[in-house]
């Protein structure tokens, strides 16, 4: 982190730490844990040797800078207590895993949950020892029939709809169209190879968006579950993390990020009954998400530039490689 950028201390979330906790119980020690660029995430200490999990949401915790969301836009920044409260509340009901809530301080901005760090991630788990993770998969694979099992009528994220509130859109495919243009506008500007591929990315996305039909209903979709979005409990039971921009949306567009996400892992997640023509337009769109996002993060000062960009060209060359003529 940068000098304008200086991670919470003992003494900054020691207020919050008791007011979650308990004031018979004292914070020894603060660890800010890496990932996350829209909030900062610290592990708490305790002096009885017990621990969770603080979520705080701030100006100098996000690196994409102020953005003006509107949570009425299903792809607006996903960001703050609001919307993690009411996606937290909508997964409890549906009975999928997320780490308990302990405590929510709506003036300070800021969350305490249970620390399921003990068991690491699903990202870990499949990195130290594929063969051993089929059990997690597995379960995995059952939470997301459940999430995708909760149904609506209208898109948009949790916090709005099940508010009664509506989102913008007539349809999930015309905003993941709508945003894949801006995308490859933006990407040009920033990337030659976009640039010359301009026409050919757009040409596309039209011709795929031309095939998909109306739909009546929709499913709950995290919206970026991958595997490092997935925190194993001390029985290797997934609980979901990153959840502010759970939504209604389309099944596809939660498959599509899965399928590139878990790779090789994602037959065991694999879902009857998708639409082949939303799965092509949601699977270019999504790899031209993942290089206009990481390529606007890095005109900032996120930490981690290395990744981002990483991240950028292996979308980017993804993109290219479906439109090739």
């Amino acid at each position: 982190m940068t000098e304008t950028r200086q991670p919470r201390t003992r003494a900054d979330l020691a207020p919050l730490a008791r007011a979650a906790l308990g004031p018979h119980r004292t914070l020894r020690a603060v660890t800010r844990l890496r990932g996350g660029s829209k909030k900062g995430v610290y592990r708490l200490r305790l002096d009885d040797g017990g621990t969770a999990v603080a979520y705080v949401w701030a100006p100098d915790e996000d690196y994409w800078g102020p953005t003006g969301a509107d949570p009425r836009a299903p792809f607006s920044h996903a960001s703050g207590l609001d919307l993690f409260t009411a996606a937290h509340d909508r997964l409890t009901v549906a009975g999928v895993r997320t780490p308990r809530l302990l405590h929510a301080d709506p003036v300070a901005g800021a969350a305490v949950v249970e620390d399921l760090g003990g068991g690491g991630s699903l990202e870990e788990a499949l990195r130290r020892d594929p063969a051993a993770a089929p059990p997690a998969l597995h379960r995995l694979a059952d939470a997301l029939r459940t999430l995708h099992g909760t149904r609506s009528a209208a898109h948009g994220k949790v916090a709005v709809i099940d508010n009664g509130g509506t989102a913008h859109g007539d349809s999930c495919a015309r905003l993941v169209t709508d945003r894949a243009l801006a995308d490859i506008a933006e990407t040009a500007v920033r990337e030659p190879r976009a640039a010359a591929a301009r026409e050919r990315l757009e040409d596309a996305v039209h011709a795929l968006a031309a095939e998909v039909r109306p739909r009546a209903d929709h499913v709950l979709v995290h919206g970026e579950l991958g595997p490092d979005h997935v925190l194993l409990d001390e029985h290797a039971n997934p609980a979901l993390i990153d959840i502010e921009g759970l939504m209604y949306f389309d099944a596809e567009w939660e498959h599509v990020f899965l399928r590139l996400r878990f790779g090789p892992h994602y037959d065991v997640l694999r879902a009857d009954g998708l639409d082949e023509n939303r799965l092509r337009l949601y699977r270019l769109a999504l790899h031209l998400n993942l290089v206009a996002g990481p390529l606007r993060l890095l005109d900032g000062d996120f930490p981690f530039a290395q990744s981002m960009r990483g991240i950028a060209e292996h979308n980017l060359a993804r993109a290219l490689d479906l439109v090739k003529r």
